[in-house]
């Protein structure tokens, strides 16, 4: 009878742990079925996606992702690689993505609303490419976004006032879309200078205020005779 505790416990912790690992298979499955959504609608010459197989468990065996101790995705850096396609909605199941790098590439159409669920976001750099479109008003929901770079595409619109609320964002390119309307200077954006925005005809960003005239130096005090 000394012997049953023992076995129940053994047994709990097995349980425990298979239930652990069935937890853990499935959110990989989900992340990995997002990110082979993404290798669908993508066009790579390079074979740079061909380890990203959908059989594995999970997709941190992946050759460009990056995960974090709970065996969940926590970085894509995809930059350079000579990919052609679209960015897919279901990239925004990636909740505990922290950086996604798709820099460098020929993606065109719009940037999904979809990565505004990515609130663990720490960078988000799309830029040269030729995404097209709106600048998603969602993306104000970053509030841990610290680089912003979507310079060198051909956006549409105005910049969305929801992305001032970002107060952790030290990095901001805009430059070289097709922008329109007024730079918001209120926020995080009361940092950005206008190379920030470089090269968007129709874009009115606001003078730099200029800085006081140097006081006039003293006169000199009169010789005493």
């Amino acid at each position: 009878m000394d012997r049953m505790p023992s076995q129940i416990s053994t047994f709990s912790l097995l349980l425990f742990i298979l239930v652990l690992y069935n937890f853990s298979t499935v959110d990989g499955n989900a992340e990995g079925d997002a990110l082979f959504a993404l290798k669908t609608r993508l066009t790579d010459p390079n074979n740079v996606l061909q380890s990203w197989d959908p059989t594995l468990i999970n997709p941190c065996m992946w050759l460009h992702v990056t995960c974090n101790f709970q065996n969940s995705v926590s970085r894509v850096d995809l930059g350079n690689a000579n990919l052609n396609g679209q960015l897919v909605p279901e990239l925004g199941q990636l909740v505990n993505l922290q950086y996604l790098e798709i820099f460098g590439n020929n993606i065109s159409g719009i940037i999904p609303e979809e990565l505004g669920n990515l609130t663990s976001l720490v960078s988000l750099d799309l830029y040269e490419n030729q995404l097209q479109g709106h600048i998603p008003k969602t993306l104000g929901k970053l509030q841990k976004l610290r680089y912003l770079r979507l310079n060198n595409n051909a956006l549409r619109g105005t910049i969305p006032y929801s992305l001032t609320t970002i107060t952790t964002l030290q990095v901001l390119d805009l430059s070289n879309n097709h922008l329109r309307g007024y730079v918001p200077v209120n926020g995080s954006f009361s940092h950005f200078t206008p190379i920030s925005f470089a090269n968007n005809p129709k874009l009115i960003v606001p003078a730099l205020p200029q800085a006081p005239a140097p006081a006039p130096a003293p006169a000199p005090a009169p010789l005493v005779s």
